[in-house]
């Protein structure tokens, strides 16, 4: 099973109170995060977090705690205020100049049947030259380093922190770590390389496909960090925790809402990259939690010198009580109006759940209700949450 894979030696080396944190993709909707580790903080100011992995959207949630000087508390404040603030214009160009001639390069790529001698002409529908510039400020990189990532491994709690992209140049998942006495593993289609993280590291995971330019890190291009990698929890294992908390921005919909349909009619655009967008981001870490849990209750059952060397891993998952997808239509209004014209283009207005909006929904009152209602799942587990970061 991905979810231990571990060697025994690995797990030996670690004690039980090692805490992994793991934030997965989503767009827009990794706001949910801070709104649940808001909570937390303010209960547990001072929280030590060893191991962080963020993918995608996640992993500049996962960056803001890893490179943060300060206590959870101002890392998390410091992130509120990040997601807060944040506008369409802060992470990609709205102006109806830059994304017509991206229009017309689309075109140019389609039509020209490759007479272009293979050249890429187009690097996505969007350019998100404004999105580092505000991770650069935000996270007060320096030279585009993280810095703050190894000051507190050398003088904080934390032990590694990880980062997952994909390969378009080889198709492989790829996680990049920077941390203490760390090794390296393989998996088939997942490699890990030590590095120092800096703002393109967390620009590739970020990079929703076809959207967002893929971004560049050494001789290969890199893309969003949920394409392939089939185990999220896998890194923080392999790294050394020994409990989990994974924060996921799926809705898990009962069965009267599964089959009642969001569409009428043949499904548009948006109703379709909205599933596909879904089954990349949000459903591997659900499906790795659930492997996970049925792990470790088979070695619950088992004698010591059956588990060969393995343990249960403690696992807390929070996930939305609402669909985050059908609150982002209450603010599609307040979109400028370029990136209206094609939202609704695609049909966004066709469905009464528009996941795809909700990734790109970059808009502060729709930051600010998805904060909200972390805050309050949080709240509504209260108890739970604090007897398992007390274990």
């Amino acid at each position: 099973m991905d979810a231990l894979e571990a060697s025994p030696d690995a797990i030996a080396g670690h004690g039980p109170r090692d805490l992994g944190l793991v934030m997965g993709g989503g767009g827009a909707r990794a706001a949910y995060q801070v709104g649940f580790l808001r909570h937390v903080a303010r209960h547990l100011p001072d929280l030590q977090l060893p191991y962080i992995h963020g993918i995608s959207a996640g992993a500049i949630n996962a960056a803001g705690l890893a490179s943060h000087h300060g206590t959870f508390l101002q890392a998390v404040e410091e992130l509120s205020h990040l997601w807060g603030d944040l506008t369409v214009d802060h992470v990609f160009r709205v102006d109806p100049r830059s994304l017509a001639m991206n229009s017309v390069r689309w075109l140019r790529q389609l039509g020209g049947g490759g007479l272009r001698g293979g050249r890429l002409q187009v690097r996505g529908l969007v350019d998100t030259s404004p999105l580092d510039a505000y991770l650069t400020e935000t996270l007060h990189a320096v030279d585009r380093e993280l810095t703050g990532i190894q000051y507190n491994l050398e003088h904080r709690g934390l032990k590694a922190f990880a980062v997952s992209t994909t390969s378009y140049s080889t198709g492989a998942s790829v996680t990049w770590v920077q941390g203490r006495d760390i090794e390296t593993w393989q998996r088939p289609q997942r490699v890990t390389e030590r590095t120092t993280i800096t703002v393109d590291h967390i620009m590739a995971s970020s990079a929703l496909p076809l959207l967002f330019p893929a971004i560049q890190l050494g001789n290969s291009w890199y893309g969003d960090g949920g394409v392939r990698l089939t185990a999220p929890l896998s890194p923080v294992l392999h790294l050394g925790a020994r409990r989990i908390m994974a924060i996921s921005n799926r809705y898990d919909r009962d069965q009267g809402e599964i089959s009642h349909a969001s569409i009428k009619g043949y499904p548009p655009p948006a109703q379709v990259a909205g599933v596909l967008f879904n089954a990349v981001f949000l459903d591997l870490l659900d499906n790795d939690a659930l492997r996970l849990e049925r792990l470790n209750r088979l070695l619950e059952t088992l004698p010591e010198d059956k588990r060969h060397g393995l343990e249960p891993v403690k696992l807390l998952v929070m996930r939305p009580s609402i669909d985050l997808g059908r609150l982002s239509s209450q603010f599609e209004a307040q979109l400028p109006r370029s990136i209206r014209f094609l939202t609704r283009g695609l049909g966004t207005k066709e469905t009464e759940s528009p996941d795809i909006l909700s990734l790109i929904l970059f808009q502060p009152d729709y930051m600010r209700a998805l904060m909200e209602v972390g805050e309050a799942d949080a709240a509504a587990r209260h108890d739970e949450i604090m007897e398992f970061l007390a274990d």
